[in-house]
């Protein structure tokens, strides 16, 4: 809400902060609109927090958040998609494995091949899903994104829209408008000058600000974090990320597998992303891997659905859902699977 004189009641407050996310025209979505978010009656905590956790200046953090424009298309961008509609890996797939994108990394692996063979090394992630996963992020650093970040943060921190998780969310985007701020300071550059998506996500490997600073790295040596002019950055911090979050070299991804009719194995759907079972209990409950596997390692069950198509069922081991932890969808993770092996088979090396 916005802060307005003590006599004028609470009704009129709400009105007001209608009033200003109006004002956002169709022509300057995109750009923003000024909303003096420092005279936000909400934003007067984040302040505080600013100033007496992280000794910034009060009237430096005032200055930024008054300089903030309300983008009421992140706002759109993040309502849930509307009801009905069925997933479709197949589509979804096209989207990135495809002969552009594939071509483009080639180009990639080949430019910085010393650098992928050194994270590889260093950190014990596959160059090919290093390659998948900035290849379906941006492109190889084509599509990374014309939003200013502290105008995206800020939006979603104090403007997210109305869904059941709203708090939730609103807390998440309060915390990586605080990690940009710092951030920025850390590498003495102007937060205004970060631009990334919709929701705040920067550079070539779409790093929110929390995870730049938790798991992004230096891995150029230039003394610097920077997601955004350094490929060599991304390649390190994305190796980085993955073993943080449980990859284990060495290990593969997933393998193709069938169920039978009954839906005796349906529970196994149900355990989040992680791999929990073993083969034989798997086999146990009518799920056959279409190849030969690992016995050893512990698997959850995929399922890919295709709409009206039948759905494709795998087996995903621990670094399938390592790299979940990226973005967590099946979807995602099987196209960066799949668009790595296809730029290496293309690379022919």
């Amino acid at each position: 809400m916005l802060v307005l004189p003590a006599h004028e009641s609470q009704a009129a407050e709400r009105k007001a902060r209608k009033a200003v996310l109006k004002k956002v025209s169709a022509s300057a979505q995109e750009a923003g609109e000024f909303a003096n978010f420092s005279q936000w009656r909400e934003v007067a905590p984040f302040i505080d927090k600013m100033v007496e956790q992280h000794q910034f200046e009060r009237e430096e953090i005032r200055a930024a958040l008054a300089n903030v424009r309300f983008v009421e298309k992140a706002v759109q961008l993040v309502r849930p998609a509307p009801p009905g509609k069925p997933k479709n890996w197949q589509a979804y797939r096209a989207r990135f494995v495809e002969p552009t994108r594939i071509q483009y990394g080639v180009d990639f692996w080949d430019r910085h091949a010393d650098d992928l063979a050194r994270a590889q090394e260093q950190y014990g992630v596959p160059a090919e899903i290093i390659v998948g996963i900035i290849g379906v992020e941006t492109s190889y650093g084509r599509n990374t994104g014309n939003f200013r970040v502290m105008d995206a943060l800020a939006t979603l921190a104090f403007a997210y829209p109305q869904t059941p998780n709203r708090a939730a969310r609103m807390d998440y985007f309060r915390g990586e408008l605080e990690n940009v701020l710092l951030y920025a300071r850390e590498e003495r550059i102007d937060p205004f000058a970060l631009l990334g998506s919709y929701a705040g996500a920067i550079g070539w490997p779409q790093f929110m600000p929390g995870s730049i600073r938790r798991y992004a790295i230096d891995f150029d040596g230039d003394r610097h974090i920077d997601l955004r002019g350094s490929p060599v950055d991304a390649i390190g911090s994305v190796a980085n990320f993955l073993l943080e979050h449980g990859w284990t070299p060495g290990e593969p991804t997933a393998f193709p597998a069938a169920v039978t009719a009954s839906d005796s194995w349906s529970d196994f759907l149900k355990q989040g992303l992680q791999a929990l079972n073993h083969v034989d209990e798997l086999a146990a409950a009518g799920v056959t891997p279409l190849t030969s596997l690992p016995t050893d390692l512990l698997y959850g069950l995929v399922d890919l659905q295709n709409g009206g198509e039948a759905t494709e069922y795998w087996l995903g081991t621990n670094n399938f859902f390592a790299i979940t932890k990226y973005n967590r969808s099946y979807f995602y993770a099987m196209s960066v699977i799949e668009l790595g092996k296809s730029v290496r088979v293309a690379r022919g090396k």
